[in-house]
């Protein structure tokens, strides 16, 4: 089971995105380090996702008119393919629909992975539909009016 916190090394949890997205940046030339992705994310509502009390991954959100924007997902790759995306996908929808109450009704979960992403094929099987793309990503939304199954 997992569970989310407020994540405050963010420097760590640069680290990490680091790792796991460098494959797609020298892919598309991104030059981007930790320090680049830290000064990203800082201001956005960062997670730390904990699997039994241990730190596995980083979840950041933010919230724009009437859609929660995932801006990130990110697992340790020791952790990968053990379910934790999925969780927390669920705690996305939990926790966007408790931001319902908070601001204005959210309707929609956004978010953009690149194509070449296995993610792609975790977001697709919750629900995630892509409403448009480039030659980079896909840009998909999820309704929150769905039910999860």
């Amino acid at each position: 089971m997992i569970e989310l916190s407020a994540a405050n090394d963010l420097a760590s949890a640069a680290e990490l995105t680091l790792r796991n997205m460098q494959p797609y940046y020298k892919k598309y030339g991104l030059n981007w380090d930790s320090q680049t992705i830290l000064t990203m994310t800082e201001d956005l509502d960062n997670h730390q996702i904990l699997l039994n009390g241990e730190p596995v991954g980083v979840l950041r959100l933010s919230f724009k008119d009437d859609s929660c924007q995932l801006r990130d997902l990110q697992v340790d790759s020791r952790f990968q393919n053990k379910g934790i995306g999925k969780q927390v996908l669920s705690e996305v929808v939990r926790i966007a629909k408790q931001a319902s109450f908070k601001l204005i009704e959210l309707k929609f979960i956004e978010l953009k992975v690149f194509k070449i992403s296995p993610a792609v094929r975790l977001y697709q099987a919750f629900g995630f539909s892509v409403v448009q793309q480039d030659d980079r990503f896909y840009y998909m939304q999820f309704e929150l009016g769905k039910d999860l199954s």
